[in-house]
């Protein structure tokens, strides 16, 4: 997901929300949004005031984060997207640029009032899919079933080394003061089954099936198992050949608590995996 940019050169004096309005491609909806929220920059500050005076020489910067979404699905009730690698799902106090703002600015496009809640996170260097709400009732059923709604829970990764064909991995999962998860005789039931799809002498590509949905379960179990996701340096990865975590949502499918329809989800797996093969 690319964040769009779009920079502007100020040739005379105007009213910020005016010379946006006469040189901008966009609707009038829109330039008022990315004001009121914060996308404006006039000379590198953000400017929120319609009335705000630019001058000759100035440079407003628009910048979007919306327009890129990679949307798998969308319904009266949901919002379902594809999140790169690298974006954190949602704010950890230090970075703002983050996919909760981003697909909360693709709703609030046609209506300003329009709200998104998260159902399900993914690691900041984790890809692949993540579900929204459109209000906090679906997202409270969804929640608080998300083990019972969910049929299908597939990830892809590329671990270190040559794992069995397949096989089933139970812990009990904590976390620490540092927020290292590790497995322990208490804490959290956390279940993974994986099925290896190809191997070399270097590495193999598994099939991830969630029976739970615990914080960095994938990356704890792999390493109980001594073979660490590639790139995966939290979790004892020596190994970084394209610079990213090689883990990935590849499939969710679950009903949706009101209508009851089937929702299934595909989204493969980044092509790069597969140049370590």
């Amino acid at each position: 997901m690319k964040k769009n940019v779009r920079e502007y050169k100020v040739d005379n004096k105007y009213l910020l929300q005016e010379y946006l309005i006469n040189h901008v491609n966009d609707s009038k909806n829109n330039i008022k949004y990315f004001l009121k929220n914060g996308n404006v920059y006039v000379n590198d500050r953000c400017i929120t005031k319609y009335d705000y005076i630019v001058n000759s020489g100035d440079t407003i910067v628009i910048k979007a984060y919306h327009t890129d979404l990679d949307i798998l699905y969308e319904d009266n009730d949901l919002v379902i997207v594809n999140k790169d690698s690298g974006l954190l799902t949602i704010s950890d106090g230090k970075n703002d640029n983050t996919l909760y703002k981003q697909v909360s600015s693709y709703v609030k496009l046609n209506n300003k009032n329009n709200k998104v809640f998260i159902v399900n996170r993914l690691d900041k260097d984790t890809s692949g899919i993540v579900v929204f709400a459109k209000n906090e009732k679906i997202k409270k059923i969804l929640q608080d079933n998300w083990n019972d709604i969910v049929l299908t829970r597939k990830y892809v990764a590329v671990v270190e080394g040559i794992t069995d064909k397949n096989g089933i991995i139970k812990s009990f999962l904590n976390e620490n003061s540092e927020h290292i998860v590790y497995s322990s005789n208490k804490g959290k039931l956390a279940i993974t089954k994986y099925e290896r799809v190809k191997y070399n002498s270097s590495y193999s590509m598994l099939n991830i099936y969630l029976h739970t949905g615990r914080k960095n379960q994938i990356r704890v179990h792999m390493k109980d198992i001594n073979h660490s996701v590639v790139g995966d340096k939290k979790y004892g990865s020596k190994e970084n050949p394209i610079g990213r975590l090689m883990l990935h949502c590849e499939e969710l499918e679950f009903k949706n608590p009101v209508t009851n329809k089937l929702i299934s989800i595909t989204c493969k797996y980044p092509t790069r995996f597969d140049s370590v093969f």
